[in-house]
């Protein structure tokens, strides 16, 4: 089980003020994404550090630009990190892994990228382990434990309602076919 990720940590408490008071919710969410990733697809060091960076970007938007609508800004907010720190040619499949991973169906343009797992690994989240994508229920059991909720799923429900009734026709902006 990973419990502490240098890369993530630094990225969540550079955005600790944007985040406020859902700090501890987000960073447990991504810790669960990150932990789910890997237990669906095994990480090198590498792919590892992408998923990392790939977890603590992909739902930033919502509270750096106050928006449902996020992906886009939170892809923006990762490829800008990874210009900035040399790994600029990671951006292409960091940005998928963000912009996919409320994708509905199977991620199939890049078989060997990690925009699949890491897709899965979201829903499994949000979805409290309703989704396993064949994870076992006792792995699931162990990542929920150790990075509880904190209220994550409260405050999805509330921007969710929230969202629906200021944009009825277009309550979920981020969810992709």
């Amino acid at each position: 089980m990973l419990k502490s990720i240098a890369t993530l940590d630094a990225v969540l408490q550079a955005h600790a003020r944007s985040l406020g008071e859902d700090l501890v919710a987000y960073r447990n969410h991504t810790y669960r994404v990150v932990n789910l990733c890997a237990a669906l697809r095994p990480c090198d060091d590498t792919q590892l550090e992408k998923v990392a960076l790939a977890a603590a970007y992909h739902d930033l938007g919502i509270w750096t630009h106050r928006t449902f609508d996020y992906l886009p800004p939170s892809a923006a907010l990762a490829s800008a990190h990874l210009a900035q720190c040399g790994c600029a040619h990671w951006q292409a499949e960091v940005g998928e892994m963000i912009l996919e991973h409320h994708k509905i169906t199977r991620y199939r343009a890049e078989p060997q990228s990690l925009v699949e797992p890491f897709r899965q690994a979201d829903w499994v989240d949000v979805t409290h382990g309703v989704l396993t994508f064949g994870l076992a229920r006792e792995r699931l059991r162990e990542i929920f434990a150790a990075w509880p909720d904190a209220g994550f799923h409260k405050r999805l429900l509330q921007l969710s309602l929230k969202r629906l009734l200021t944009h009825p026709w277009r309550p979920l902006p981020m969810v992709r076919l």
